[in-house]
């Protein structure tokens, strides 16, 4: 065994179970799916995670029927294609995303209560569409929400095979302030409230020549990353933005980080906070090209 694998399998099992990940045979390792009583046959390569591991097919199976088997293992295998970067460990986030599929209303595989209760019997739930942190940690909600409503740029909706995805922005002046609009918008509209992902980036200056970036996944993995990478490339600050999106049943692969940041992109320009640069230079008397 690897130390790179060694070192996942100790934290995976610390994570969701001591026998979530364990060593069936040479190479062959059964990992136990947190929200069903069912598991899979994993094989990793001796370069892994240079190389990626592959799914093998059911160690044992809890669904109803041996067709609900066969498809979590096309499920898994999707979804273990999408997650994959070389180099990198994939087993926990192969996980969590197989579970935001898995507690999806409209789940090809199970209905969601029976996902949810599965989940409870195991003592264990894959993270939640809730507007904490996509790590699990408290974003520090604040306690009241704002009377006023945030002064949102909102941006195009766009539909892309049955998902929907729509991106707003505000002007912020602290974390504080944008964790209230977030709060504000989670807490007044039912709509975006009940949103597959609800993916958040915001830069800010503080005091000081102090500076504050930050971003949420809220389930859509890498997401929040590539959003706040956008907002450095377009050189944006004091501003945040929240991209939600309606997951419509059908698997969209890396399409989903670029139609993410089209919108986003969308509710900058529509804001004008892409421009601020540009204005400042213009007060100043210095033409641009």
């Amino acid at each position: 065994m690897n130390a790179n694998l060694e070192d996942e399998i100790l934290s995976i099992n610390s994570i969701y179970g001591e026998k979530t990940l364990t060593l069936i045979e040479s190479d062959i390792y059964s990992l136990q799916i947190p929200s069903l009583s069912t598991s899979l046959r994993i094989e990793f390569p001796l370069a892994y995670p240079d190389a990626p591991p592959s799914v093998l097919g059911t160690q044992s199976v809890g669904l109803e029927t041996k067709g609900e088997g066969h498809h979590l293992v096309v499920l898994a295998r999707d979804v273990l294609a999408q997650v994959y970067q070389p180099g990198l460990p994939c087993i926990f986030d192969l996980l969590e995303e197989l579970g935001q599929v898995l507690q999806r209303p409209d789940s090809p595989l199970l209905e969601k209560g029976r996902v949810q209760q599965a989940a409870e019997e195991h003592g264990q739930l894959s993270i939640t569409r809730t507007a904490t942190s996509h790590n699990g940690s408290d974003p520090e909600q604040p306690s009241t929400i704002s009377e006023k409503e945030p002064p949102w740029s909102l941006s195009e909706v766009v539909t892309e095979r049955k998902s929907v995805f729509t991106a707003r922005a505000a002007r912020v002046s602290s974390p504080a302030e944008a964790r209230s609009f977030l709060h504000h918008l989670l807490s007044t509209d039912k709509k975006v409230a009940k949103a597959t992902h609800n993916i958040t980036a915001w830069r800010i200056h503080g005091p000081n020549d102090t500076a504050f970036q930050d971003c949420d996944d809220d389930g859509e993995t890498a997401a929040g990353g590539r959003l706040l990478h956008l907002m450095q490339l377009m050189d944006v600050w004091d501003v945040m933005v929240v991209v939600s999106r309606w997951y419509g049943g059908v698997q969209l692969g890396p399409d989903r980080f670029r139609i993410i940041n089209s919108v986003a992109r969308d509710a900058l320009t529509r804001g004008d906070f892409a421009n601020g640069p540009v204005k400042e230079r213009k007060k100043k008397g210095t033409k641009t090209k």
